[in-house]
């Protein structure tokens, strides 16, 4: 069954009556186990709703819906499963102490992977979860291979674990898509390996739809941990290279490339960004792949719509990865609206300066890199610089600490050329709340 926490106002449930404390036992004779039951059977456009009120009174309930509508309620979320693996590149081993504990847990959960698109290894699944996978259609999937070849992929994850090719080929024969990535670990499993993986998982084509290619990331935090290398102008250079030759290869193939860099390697060997139509339908763009394409091609719509606005400057903060890319934009913003959109790329000194993706920036080092500087009319802050949408920054700092500490309107924006716009047009509207786009 599944806990009713909190019922939204407006909502079907809310209509029904259904209250926080009830639980939910049944969506048209489909028990709920969690919130994989819950989604997977929601999609009905008639329900039968079966709940056990917080006085133990069964309840049953008939309801027509829109069939991709929910129904309003908030549901306890099940706590992950743990991962077992000690990957020689655990971005959570590279932590520091003091950090809050949710920082510290290591998920490795397929329902997670389901329903939120978080990548598993495969590496702690049973039998049942194996044979839920199959039954309910749970797909698609998102599987950190890194490499297919068994030793070295032991290696990698640094433990036993069981063979990955069986598993996906289990997978693919049922029907499940699967999108992959490999981190890329100079001198581990590039060049032959990298080759052999790339073939490996394309010989499951189409239903392993895509492969995504990132590079590893090394915070200052590595003293104690296995040594690796940071990707270099030359390892990107190689990689890229590879990618290109098999993308090459799979296009007049199976009509997609297949196979994609992630763009830190681009704008590591100094390349040309592919345009938006190489990234086809965008399958890898929360692993960083196709999202300087996504962002030129959604400015160009933007600068269309930006209008004159009575504004002196707007401080725009960004990681260095990005920095160079969002100042050309902020030039050609500042131009149509007629105010400086300053642009300010924070170094990342809490894990280091080889981190330079703006989602890992602290609160403390923004604060520390904004003191003292001119700051116009407002902040603006990219909403993947906070904890799941919220206020609160990686260690703990929060919003209204930001506004009060450098005594500017903060207005958290989609990290998109469009949330920046409606940040500078919530400034522009006047005296601001600290609010969330």
């Amino acid at each position: 069954m599944l806990r009713v926490e909190s019922v939204e106002t407006d909502s079907y449930a809310a209509e029904l009556g259904l209250l926080a404390g009830d639980r939910l036992l049944s969506i048209n004779g489909h028990e709920m186990t969690d919130l994989v039951d819950y989604h997977l059977h929601l999609g009905s456009k008639q329900l039968l709703l079966t709940v056990l009120r917080e006085n133990d009174d069964l309840w049953e309930v008939d309801l027509e819906k829109d069939q991709h509508e929910d129904l309003g309620i908030n549901i306890a979320h099940p706590q992950p499963r743990q991962c077992g693996n000690q990957c020689l590149f655990c971005f959570v081993h590279q932590l520091p102490k003091g950090l809050r504990k949710t920082l510290y847990v290591k998920d490795e959960d397929y329902r997670f992977s389901y329903l939120y698109g978080t990548y598993i290894t495969l590496t702690n699944l049973s039998e049942v979860d194996l044979q839920r996978i199959i039954r309910d259609k749970l797909s698609p999937l998102y599987i950190s291979v890194h490499a297919t070849d068994h030793l070295l992929r032991e290696k990698l994850l640094g433990t036993e674990i069981p063979e990955i090719l069986p598993l996906l080929d289990r997978l693919v024969a049922a029907g499940i898509e699967l999108h992959c990535q490999v981190v890329f670990c100079p001198g581990i499993n590039d060049g032959t390996a990298l080759k052999q993986t790339i073939e490996d998982l394309a010989s499951l084509w189409p239903q392993v739809a895509s492969v995504a290619i990132v590079p590893v990331g090394l915070t200052q935090y590595r003293s104690k941990l296995p040594q690796l290398k940071k990707v270099t102008h030359q390892d990107a250079t190689s990689c890229l290279r590879l990618v290109h030759q098999y993308q090459a290869d799979f296009l007049p193939l199976h009509g997609s490339r297949f196979v994609f860099a992630a763009d830190e390697f681009y704008l590591l060997a100094e390349q040309q960004i592919p345009s938006f139509s190489d990234y086809e339908d965008f399958p890898q763009i929360e692993n960083g792949v196709g999202l300087i394409a996504q962002f030129r091609h959604q400015q160009a719509e933007v600068l269309v719509e930006v209008e004159t606005l009575e504004l002196d400057k707007i401080t725009l903060v960004t990681g260095c990865l990005f920095r160079d890319e969002l100042i050309k934009y902020a030039e050609q913003f500042s131009i149509k609206a007629g105010f400086n959109l300053q642009v300010v790329a924070i170094t990342n000194n809490f894990f280091g300066p080889d981190i330079t993706v703006t989602g890992l920036i602290t609160g403390d080092d923004l604060l520390q890199q904004l003191q003292g500087l001119s700051l116009g009319d407002g902040l603006l802050i990219p909403d993947v610089m906070l904890k799941d949408g919220g206020q609160l920054f990686l260690d703990d700092v929060n919003i209204e600490k930001i506004e009060k500490a450098l005594q500017v309107p903060v207005i958290v924006v989609e990290n998109s050329p469009w949330g920046i716009l409606d940040g500078v047009e919530s400034i522009a509207d006047g005296p601001v709340e600290i609010i969330q786009l």
